[in-house]
């Protein structure tokens, strides 16, 4: 499956999350940090679903930049 995730600028470092998948979250100082870790987050966050027996839900957000001129 393919996830989108949300990558903001703290003031701290990088956040992360994953709209498919209300509380899937990571914080880390960079941005190779955040995405190791955001992997590494739905990963567990759904292996914890599964577990629980809830159904996962497929990835339906979709991103894209606007330009504008």
């Amino acid at each position: 499956m393919k996830y989108a995730v949300v990558f903001e600028k703290t003031r701290d470092g990088i956040a992360a999350h994953v709209p498919d998948l209300p509380g899937c979250v990571a914080v880390a100082d960079t941005l190779e940090e955040t995405t190791k870790m955001i992997r590494e987050a739905i990963v567990f966050h759904l292996e914890g679903m599964r577990e629980e027996g809830l159904p996962v839900p497929e990835p339906t957000t979709q991103c894209d930049y606007v330009v504008l001129s």
